[in-house]
């Protein structure tokens, strides 16, 4: 029987095959990167270290670099999907080492920056938002937001941290106060700035049933530790005055007491909003507490009223 490396030999050396062969190497050593990797090479590369590491080559200059050959990361042509290869020097013979393409790179980084951002409860489309995509161009509330927005981000870019008081977005329904949230929470994204967003009435709601599966400690802590919190549609819930004291007021207490920011939306204005609270559950009239909660919201908040047509309409 013919040895299997004497029939490698023969196949090698017909003429058609050679021809290809030779055509091969000839387009290989043709690109520039492979030239240019040879030069700066030249004391360890040679016709032999070339011709026994062409399979490499070959691999190397067929794979898309930089991106310029696919679609997509779905789409990536190369042999490990969102990677590229990199000549190296190993064993001495040209091999190759996969490295990250940029289309992975800015994956990875999407990825990573929508870890920084919790969301609870929120609607897909809110916690998508950009700032690009926020209409103030006809209403003169949206551009004073707009710029406290990016005076609150400046801040940040400017002095290293998170400033100590959020917004009181007040206003009608559907106006986009939750869109604007959802933008700057990615925009704090950016900036590897963790943000909790939470939609409040379904929060309060779950609260009262994590007392029965012994979690509501473990989420109070998570949401008042957040660096930045963001309470969307406050006044909207059913308000106990347990819910209101115990889970409001400890969250509020711990960020005031902490200098942490805190971002509202709410239909109601700062006095409505305290009106609303005052009146419990059972229909208890109870002010002082109100009051208390409504001095922890005006320390971590500064108000602004946004203007505008309904979006949902």
């Amino acid at each position: 029987m013919e040895r299997i490396g004497d029939a490698m030999k023969r196949v090698v050396n017909a003429p058609s095959l050679a021809q290809k062969y030779d055509e091969l190497k000839t387009e290989v050593m043709e690109d520039p990167s492979v030239q240019q990797f040879i030069n700066d090479h030249s004391d360890e590369v040679n016709t032999e270290v070339v011709n026994r590491s062409l399979g490499k080559l070959y691999e190397f200059t067929t794979a898309s670099h930089a991106c310029e050959r696919c679609p997509n990361l779905e789409g990536c042509i190369n042999v490990m999907k969102g990677f590229e290869p990199k000549l190296v020097i190993a064993q001495r013979l040209i091999d190759i080492d996969y490295i990250v393409c940029p289309t992975k790179q800015l994956e990875d980084e999407r990825k990573n920056i929508s870890r920084m951002v919790n969301s609870m409860y929120m609607p897909k489309e809110v916690m998508e938002a950009r700032l690009a995509d926020v209409n103030f161009l006809s209403e003169d509330s949206r551009v004073v937001v707009m710029r406290a927005a990016k005076d609150f981000l400046n801040q940040i870019d400017s002095a290293g941290k998170v400033p100590e008081r959020g917004f009181y977005l007040f206003g009608n329904f559907g106006i986009g106060k939750s869109f604007i949230l959802g933008a700057l929470a990615n925009e704090l994204a950016t900036r590897r700035i963790q943000t909790v967003v939470v939609y409040v009435p379904e929060f309060l709601r779950e609260m009262k049933q994590s007392i029965q599966n012994q979690t509501l400690d473990e989420k109070v802590e998570f949401v008042k530790r957040a660096p930045v919190l963001m309470l969307d549609d406050i006044g909207a819930e059913t308000m106990s005055t347990w819910t209101r004291d115990e889970v409001l007021g400890t969250i509020l207490q711990y960020r005031m007491a902490e200098k942490l920011p805190v971002f509202f939306t709410s239909n109601f204005n700062y006095d409505e909003l305290e009106h609303h609270l005052t009146t419990s559950q059972r229909g208890e009239k109870e002010p002082i507490k109100a009051a208390r909660i409504m001095e922890r919201i005006r320390m971590v908040s500064q108000p602004f009223k946004l203007g505008g047509e309904n979006w949902r309409d």
